[in-house]
């Protein structure tokens, strides 16, 4: 799934590891990624959680999808920063499951993300794939 996301890839986000309802990514906080106040705008540190939360949540198989998520952001990041995203499963049921995500540059606390996964129901066929 990673390898196909242009977005996050396009920004420099690199996926470090990643394992069953877990995965470690990285990103440097650019020139282009900061705000008016001198701080990486929190779109983009929302974005690195959400695309951890996605890799960890999409390790299992099927095709999951985010069904909510929250961040609190908890320190600013500037220019030059190299931040580290950690997801980690906390729970599936059904469909469904909940994600944690710390995003930190070295040992400091950035933001803490939670997301909320709802795995795909399978089609009976494909489109194009005959009744």
């Amino acid at each position: 799934m990673f390898a196909a996301d242009r977005a996050s890839r396009g920004l420099g986000i690199e996926l470090l590891r990643t394992g069953d309802g877990a995965a470690v990514l990285g990103m440097t906080v650019t020139a282009s990624m900061v705000n008016g106040h001198g701080i990486a705008h929190g779109g983009y540190v929302f974005l690195l959680a959400d695309t951890a939360f996605a890799c960890a949540c999409n390790s299992h198989g099927p095709v999951t999808l985010a069904a909510g998520a929250d961040i609190t952001f908890v320190a600013p990041a500037r220019e030059g920063d190299v931040l580290e995203a950690t997801a980690e499963e906390r729970t599936r049921y059904g469909r469904s499951g909940v994600y944690d995500v710390t995003v930190r540059r070295g040992d400091e606390v950035i933001a803490e993300f939670r997301g909320r996964s709802r795995t795909l129901a399978r089609r009976a066929t494909e489109p194009g794939e005959g009744p």
